[in-house]
Protein backbone atom coordinates (compact mmCIF):
# COMPACT_ATOMS: atom_id res chain seq x y z
CA UNK A 1 0.00 0.00 0.00
CA UNK A 2 0.82 3.37 -0.51
CA UNK A 3 2.78 5.39 2.02
CA UNK A 4 1.52 8.89 2.79
CA UNK A 5 3.44 12.42 2.93
CA UNK A 6 4.20 15.13 0.83
CA UNK A 7 5.24 14.68 -2.64
CA UNK A 8 8.92 15.96 -3.62
CA UNK A 9 9.04 17.59 -7.28
CA UNK A 10 8.50 15.49 -9.98
CA UNK A 11 11.92 13.47 -11.33
CA UNK A 12 13.12 14.26 -14.53
CA UNK A 13 13.43 11.44 -17.09
CA UNK A 14 17.39 11.76 -16.65
CA UNK A 15 17.08 11.74 -12.80
CA UNK A 16 17.49 8.29 -10.71
CA UNK A 17 14.60 6.96 -9.31
CA UNK A 18 16.12 5.37 -6.50
CA UNK A 19 19.80 6.53 -5.48
CA UNK A 20 21.97 5.51 -2.82
CA UNK A 21 25.33 7.06 -2.43
CA UNK A 22 27.94 5.40 0.25
CA UNK A 23 24.66 4.32 2.05
CA UNK A 24 25.05 1.95 5.56
CA UNK A 25 22.41 0.13 7.61
CA UNK A 26 22.88 -0.66 11.52
CA UNK A 27 20.12 -2.84 13.01
CA UNK A 28 20.90 -3.46 16.63
CA UNK A 29 24.39 -2.30 17.03
CA UNK A 30 25.42 -4.15 14.12
CA UNK A 31 26.24 -3.45 10.66
CA UNK A 32 24.28 -5.07 8.10
CA UNK A 33 25.70 -3.35 5.21
CA UNK A 34 28.16 -0.56 3.99
CA UNK A 35 29.38 1.29 0.99
CA UNK A 36 25.95 0.51 -0.77
CA UNK A 37 26.25 2.72 -4.31
CA UNK A 38 22.86 2.48 -6.45
CA UNK A 39 21.23 4.45 -9.29
CA UNK A 40 18.00 2.83 -10.57
CA UNK A 41 16.42 4.94 -13.44
CA UNK A 42 12.95 4.95 -14.70
CA UNK A 43 11.51 1.65 -15.70
CA UNK A 44 14.29 -0.49 -14.88
CA UNK A 45 13.80 -3.80 -13.61
CA UNK A 46 16.51 -4.29 -10.42
CA UNK A 47 16.50 -7.32 -8.43
CA UNK A 48 18.37 -7.06 -4.26
CA UNK A 49 20.12 -10.95 -4.03
CA UNK A 50 22.04 -12.40 -1.39
CA UNK A 51 21.82 -14.70 1.17
CA UNK A 52 19.22 -15.23 4.01
CA UNK A 53 19.27 -12.89 6.52
CA UNK A 54 22.12 -10.51 5.18
CA UNK A 55 19.48 -7.53 4.99
CA UNK A 56 17.83 -7.43 1.66
CA UNK A 57 14.09 -6.68 3.34
CA UNK A 58 16.10 -3.85 5.29
CA UNK A 59 17.26 -2.43 1.70
CA UNK A 60 13.40 -1.94 1.21
CA UNK A 61 12.71 -0.38 4.42
CA UNK A 62 15.63 2.20 3.51
CA UNK A 63 13.48 3.30 0.54
CA UNK A 64 10.48 3.16 2.35
CA UNK A 65 11.73 5.82 4.78
CA UNK A 66 10.83 3.28 8.02
CA UNK A 67 14.63 2.14 8.57
CA UNK A 68 16.99 5.35 8.23
CA UNK A 69 20.17 4.56 6.72
CA UNK A 70 23.40 5.20 9.27
CA UNK A 71 25.63 6.74 7.11
CA UNK A 72 25.26 7.87 3.38
CA UNK A 73 22.75 9.75 1.39
CA UNK A 74 19.35 8.15 0.03
CA UNK A 75 17.49 9.81 -2.43
CA UNK A 76 13.83 8.25 -3.70
CA UNK A 77 11.98 9.94 -6.68
CA UNK A 78 13.63 12.81 -6.01
CA UNK A 79 13.36 13.41 -2.40
CA UNK A 80 14.02 11.93 0.99
CA UNK A 81 12.63 8.23 1.55
CA UNK A 82 8.74 8.51 3.01
CA UNK A 83 8.40 10.70 1.38
CA UNK A 84 6.36 10.54 -2.13
CA UNK A 85 3.68 9.35 -1.01
CA UNK A 86 1.26 7.08 -3.00
CA UNK A 87 4.07 7.39 -5.98
CA UNK A 88 5.62 4.39 -4.17
CA UNK A 89 3.33 0.94 -4.35
CA UNK A 90 4.71 -1.94 -2.25
CA UNK A 91 4.15 -5.46 -1.53
CA UNK A 92 5.51 -6.86 2.08
CA UNK A 93 6.76 -10.31 1.85
CA UNK A 94 3.60 -12.59 1.55
CA UNK A 95 1.23 -13.46 4.30
CA UNK A 96 -1.00 -16.33 3.25
CA UNK A 97 -4.64 -15.56 3.82
CA UNK A 98 -6.65 -17.97 6.21
CA UNK A 99 -9.10 -19.87 4.23
CA UNK A 100 -11.91 -18.71 6.29
CA UNK A 101 -11.53 -14.98 5.34
CA UNK A 102 -14.87 -13.91 3.33
CA UNK A 103 -13.15 -10.52 2.26
CA UNK A 104 -13.40 -10.35 -1.72
CA UNK A 105 -10.09 -10.10 -3.89
CA UNK A 106 -11.77 -6.72 -4.94
CA UNK A 107 -11.70 -5.70 -1.41
CA UNK A 108 -8.48 -6.07 -1.48
CA UNK A 109 -7.09 -4.44 -3.90
CA UNK A 110 -9.45 -1.21 -3.02
CA UNK A 111 -7.45 -1.04 0.42
CA UNK A 112 -5.03 -0.17 -1.58
CA UNK A 113 -7.00 3.09 -3.40
CA UNK A 114 -8.54 4.10 -0.29
CA UNK A 115 -7.11 1.73 2.83
CA UNK A 116 -5.12 4.89 4.40
CA UNK A 117 -9.07 6.16 4.97
CA UNK A 118 -10.95 2.75 5.66
CA UNK A 119 -14.57 3.58 6.32
CA UNK A 120 -14.76 6.82 5.13
CA UNK A 121 -16.71 6.70 2.07
CA UNK A 122 -15.84 8.60 -0.94
CA UNK A 123 -17.54 12.36 -0.96
CA UNK A 124 -18.73 12.39 -4.39
CA UNK A 125 -20.19 9.95 -6.82
CA UNK A 126 -17.57 10.96 -9.42
CA UNK A 127 -14.82 9.68 -7.38
CA UNK A 128 -16.17 6.45 -6.33
CA UNK A 129 -16.80 6.07 -9.90
CA UNK A 130 -13.39 6.81 -10.70
CA UNK A 131 -12.36 4.24 -8.13
CA UNK A 132 -14.50 1.36 -8.99
CA UNK A 133 -12.97 2.17 -12.71
CA UNK A 134 -9.56 1.44 -11.52
CA UNK A 135 -9.77 -0.94 -9.43
CA UNK A 136 -11.24 -3.09 -12.41
CA UNK A 137 -8.57 -1.87 -14.80
CA UNK A 138 -5.88 -2.81 -12.50
CA UNK A 139 -7.52 -5.82 -11.98
CA UNK A 140 -7.75 -6.61 -15.67
CA UNK A 141 -3.79 -5.97 -15.99
CA UNK A 142 -3.16 -8.19 -13.66
CA UNK A 143 -5.44 -10.89 -15.10
CA UNK A 144 -7.36 -11.37 -12.07
CA UNK A 145 -11.17 -10.59 -13.44
CA UNK A 146 -12.13 -14.20 -13.21
CA UNK A 147 -11.30 -14.93 -9.79
CA UNK A 148 -11.71 -11.17 -8.12
CA UNK A 149 -14.91 -11.47 -6.56
CA UNK A 150 -13.86 -14.74 -5.11
CA UNK A 151 -13.28 -14.68 -0.97
CA UNK A 152 -9.89 -14.13 -1.24
CA UNK A 153 -8.74 -17.06 1.39
CA UNK A 154 -10.54 -19.71 -1.47
CA UNK A 155 -7.90 -18.07 -4.08
CA UNK A 156 -4.61 -19.86 -4.87
CA UNK A 157 -1.66 -18.72 -3.67
CA UNK A 158 -0.50 -17.63 -7.21
CA UNK A 159 -4.09 -15.93 -7.76
CA UNK A 160 -3.92 -14.21 -4.00
CA UNK A 161 -0.36 -12.61 -5.48
CA UNK A 162 -1.33 -11.21 -8.51
CA UNK A 163 -5.13 -9.14 -6.75
CA UNK A 164 -1.47 -7.86 -4.07
CA UNK A 165 0.26 -6.66 -7.14
CA UNK A 166 -2.91 -5.04 -8.09
CA UNK A 167 -3.52 -3.23 -4.96
CA UNK A 168 0.25 -2.01 -5.25
CA UNK A 169 -0.67 -0.76 -8.45
CA UNK A 170 -3.69 0.86 -8.13
CA UNK A 171 -2.62 4.22 -7.45
CA UNK A 172 -0.21 3.70 -10.23
CA UNK A 173 2.53 4.50 -8.77
CA UNK A 174 6.42 5.13 -10.37
CA UNK A 175 8.20 2.86 -7.93
CA UNK A 176 6.72 -0.61 -7.62
CA UNK A 177 9.04 -2.22 -4.50
CA UNK A 178 8.41 -5.73 -3.87
CA UNK A 179 9.77 -8.11 -1.18
CA UNK A 180 10.34 -11.67 -2.48
CA UNK A 181 6.69 -11.67 -4.40
CA UNK A 182 8.15 -15.42 -6.11
CA UNK A 183 8.32 -16.72 -2.22
CA UNK A 184 6.06 -19.90 -1.44
CA UNK A 185 4.58 -19.73 -5.03
CA UNK A 186 5.24 -23.20 -7.04
CA UNK A 187 7.27 -23.28 -10.48
CA UNK A 188 4.43 -22.29 -12.79
CA UNK A 189 3.32 -19.43 -10.39
CA UNK A 190 6.73 -18.17 -10.23
CA UNK A 191 7.06 -17.95 -13.54
CA UNK A 192 3.68 -16.24 -14.21
CA UNK A 193 3.81 -13.63 -11.82
CA UNK A 194 7.44 -13.03 -12.70
CA UNK A 195 6.36 -12.35 -16.41
CA UNK A 196 3.67 -10.20 -14.87
CA UNK A 197 5.93 -8.19 -12.99
CA UNK A 198 8.22 -7.56 -16.19
CA UNK A 199 5.26 -6.87 -18.44
CA UNK A 200 4.28 -4.36 -16.06
CA UNK A 201 7.67 -2.58 -15.28
CA UNK A 202 8.48 -2.56 -19.42
CA UNK A 203 4.62 -1.09 -20.91
CA UNK A 204 3.79 0.85 -17.97
CA UNK A 205 7.03 2.36 -17.36
CA UNK A 206 6.98 1.40 -13.66
CA UNK A 207 10.55 1.06 -12.07
CA UNK A 208 10.92 -2.46 -9.80
CA UNK A 209 12.74 -3.07 -7.55
CA UNK A 210 12.55 -6.53 -5.95
CA UNK A 211 13.47 -8.69 -3.00
CA UNK A 212 14.56 -11.87 -4.39
CA UNK A 213 16.14 -15.28 -3.01
CA UNK A 214 16.18 -17.29 -6.67
CA UNK A 215 17.23 -15.08 -9.57
CA UNK A 216 16.65 -17.68 -12.20
CA UNK A 217 12.52 -16.81 -12.83
CA UNK A 218 13.20 -13.30 -13.43
CA UNK A 219 16.64 -12.98 -14.67
CA UNK A 220 15.69 -12.77 -18.27
CA UNK A 221 14.08 -9.75 -17.71
CA UNK A 222 16.47 -7.58 -15.19
CA UNK A 223 18.33 -4.52 -15.88
CA UNK A 224 20.89 -4.36 -13.08
CA UNK A 225 21.36 -6.58 -9.54
CA UNK A 226 22.18 -5.36 -6.23
CA UNK A 227 23.97 -8.38 -4.81
CA UNK A 228 24.48 -8.03 -0.85
CA UNK A 229 26.70 -9.61 1.67
CA UNK A 230 27.33 -9.98 5.02
CA UNK A 231 28.91 -6.19 5.04
CA UNK A 232 29.32 -5.04 1.55
CA UNK A 233 27.48 -4.96 -1.62
CA UNK A 234 27.97 -4.92 -5.65
CA UNK A 235 25.55 -3.90 -8.21
CA UNK A 236 25.22 -3.36 -11.55
CA UNK A 237 24.08 -5.38 -14.77
CA UNK A 238 24.03 -9.47 -13.65
CA UNK A 239 26.35 -10.43 -15.93
CA UNK A 240 28.91 -7.97 -14.19
CA UNK A 241 27.57 -8.83 -11.14
CA UNK A 242 26.66 -12.82 -10.65
CA UNK A 243 30.65 -13.95 -11.75
CA UNK A 244 32.97 -16.27 -9.83
CA UNK A 245 35.27 -13.05 -9.95
CA UNK A 246 32.44 -10.71 -8.44
CA UNK A 247 30.90 -12.68 -5.90
CA UNK A 248 34.43 -14.72 -4.65
CA UNK A 249 35.82 -10.62 -4.25
CA UNK A 250 32.22 -9.60 -2.50
CA UNK A 251 32.40 -12.35 0.34
CA UNK A 252 36.73 -12.77 0.57
CA UNK A 253 35.89 -16.91 0.01
CA UNK A 254 35.88 -18.97 -3.15
CA UNK A 255 32.79 -18.71 -5.14
CA UNK A 256 31.75 -20.50 -8.20
CA UNK A 257 29.15 -19.10 -10.31
CA UNK A 258 27.94 -22.13 -12.79
CA UNK A 259 25.54 -21.77 -15.79
CA UNK A 260 23.40 -24.62 -16.66
CA UNK A 261 22.26 -25.82 -20.27
CA UNK A 262 18.76 -24.18 -19.69
CA UNK A 263 20.32 -21.02 -18.45
CA UNK A 264 19.85 -21.08 -14.62
CA UNK A 265 22.39 -19.81 -12.63
CA UNK A 266 24.22 -22.10 -10.14
CA UNK A 267 26.31 -20.35 -7.36
CA UNK A 268 29.16 -23.19 -5.63
CA UNK A 269 31.03 -22.42 -2.50
CA UNK A 270 30.94 -20.42 0.40
CA UNK A 271 28.72 -19.50 2.04
CA UNK A 272 26.59 -22.78 2.38
CA UNK A 273 22.75 -23.15 0.89
CA UNK A 274 21.27 -19.95 1.74
CA UNK A 275 23.71 -18.21 -1.08
CA UNK A 276 22.87 -20.62 -3.73
CA UNK A 277 19.87 -19.34 -6.21
CA UNK A 278 18.00 -22.24 -5.52
CA UNK A 279 14.94 -23.98 -6.24
CA UNK A 280 12.86 -24.04 -2.43
CA UNK A 281 10.05 -26.31 -3.80
CA UNK A 282 11.66 -28.70 -6.26
CA UNK A 283 11.79 -31.45 -3.56
CA UNK A 284 9.10 -30.21 -0.72
CA UNK A 285 7.44 -33.77 -0.80
CA UNK A 286 10.73 -35.47 0.17
CA UNK A 287 11.53 -32.81 2.83
CA UNK A 288 14.84 -32.03 1.14
CA UNK A 289 15.82 -28.57 -0.06
CA UNK A 290 15.24 -28.35 -3.63
CA UNK A 291 19.65 -27.68 -3.90
CA UNK A 292 21.35 -25.77 -6.56
CA UNK A 293 18.91 -24.97 -9.35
Amino acid sequence: MARQGTSPEPVSAAAPVVALQDVAVRVGGRTLWSGVDLRVGAGEFVAVLGPNGVGKSTLVKVLLGVQPAHEGRVRVLGGAPGRAGERVGYLPQRRSFDASLRMRGTDVVRLGWDGDRWGVPLPRSRARRAARKRIAEVIERVGAAGYAHRPIGQCSGGEQQRLLIAQALVRRPELLLLDEPLDSLDLPNQAAVASLIGRICREEGVTVVMVAHDVNPILSRLDRVVYLAEGGAVSGPPAEVITSETLTRLYRTPVEVLRTSDGRLVVVGQPEAPARHSDRHADRHTGRDGGPA
